[in-house]
């Protein structure tokens, strides 16, 4: 039995034993007993710590019968609660609330974090990254052995429910995300989350799994701001490793490597930012920082400048390209979003 349930059980029951025994004392003491004089009795009964009875029951032999089944009644009443609490105490499920109350805590705290909605090798691998580039960001994954499994043992924030389900979604926080990562099992499940999250915040970025490359139109059609096919990635990784091996080794190792992260980051100059303004070179990004600027994008435009000069001057909406370990990437976006 569910030890939740147990302890509801028992509950009853000994509201119930405790009812009888009030109902029992009134009605074997007669008038000479009060109401008070009855919940006395089963109360020291109940709790068996022997108190001096209100009344004497030696010369009532109705009561003295009564006051042994009740004993025996309550011994076995106590006993079936100790036992559910302890249950639910050793299976820990008490634990499981508290965590699961703090968690809850930390999920309502977070902002401009990323939703991971899946737990496929798909959705590990975005996991993994997420943490090792130090993003904030929580799982939503309808089944629990998934969540046991992969989740809950390495300390993860997520949520058990169905990420199809606005309800789900919203005490996700999605509201208050910077994006969400959809890889569900099917287009359809992908598609039917991608409208979900776009109803219910209209700026989230959302990148999706396509499973069937002819979907891919409909999931933009439907909102997404990217849909990656893994069997597409999958062929082109193929074709890098024959025809450009170095290449491939080199960003592996980038991707790969534990001790120090490095990665492709981007991050845009921010309304009034200091680094409004001025020269690369005068905004000694490169210097403070040691990241490398490998392209910058001007706001509105499409096209890039790769390798920007040390002369190119900063302005508002700028988006730096640059190859970052997290530490620097939390750095550089500081100084890129705060007033001057």
């Amino acid at each position: 039995m569910n030890p939740k349930k147990r302890i509801f059980i028992s509950l009853i029951i000994f509201i119930v034993v405790f009812a009888v025994g009030v109902l029992g004392f009134k009605l074997v003491g007669g008038k000479e007993w009060s109401f008070l004089d009855s919940l006395y009795m089963t109360s020291i009964t109940v709790s068996t710590v022997g108190y001096e009875e209100a009344l004497d029951i030696s010369e009532n032999p109705a009561a003295r019968i009564f006051t042994i089944v009740f004993i025996l009644l309550s011994l076995g009443t106590i006993a079936f609660a100790v036992s559910s609490i302890t249950s639910f105490i050793v299976e820990g499920e008490l634990k499981n609330i508290l965590g699961r109350k703090k968690m809850e805590k930390e999920i309502s705290r977070l902002k401009d974090h990323y939703i991971v909605c899946g737990s496929d090798e798909t959705a590990q691998t975005i996991i993994d990254e997420l943490i090792l580039t130090k993003k904030s960001f929580l799982v939503v994954e309808a089944i629990r052995e998934k969540i046991d499994k992969h989740f809950a043992p390495r300390n993860i924030l997520f949520i058990h429910g169905d990420p199809t389900e606005e309800g789900v979604l919203l005490s996700a926080g999605i509201e208050r995300a910077k994006g969400i990562l959809i890889s569900l099992p099917t287009d359809e499940a992908n598609l039917f989350v991608t409208i979900t999250a776009r109803s219910l915040n209209p700026s989230i970025r959302i990148v999706t799994k396509g499973v069937d490359v002819r979907s891919h139109m409909k999931m933009i059609k439907a909102g997404a701001n990217a849909v990656v096919s893994p069997t597409f990635i999958g062929g082109m990784r193929m074709v890098s490793e024959m025809i450009r091996p170095a290449v491939v080794t080199f960003l592996d190792l980038m991707l790969r490597e534990r001790e120090r992260v490095l990665r492709f980051e981007e991050v845009t100059v921010g309304k009034n930012s200091p680094l409004i303004g001025k020269t690369i070179e005068e905004s000694k990004i490169e210097e403070k920082s040691g990241v490398l600027i490998v392209a910058l994008r001007e706001e509105g435009r499409v096209d890039y400048k790769f390798n920007p000069s040390k002369e190119t001057r900063l302005k508002e909406g700028d988006i730096i390209i640059l190859i970052a370990s997290p530490d620097s990437v939390q750095e550089i976006e500081r100084l890129s979003s705060q007033a001057s």
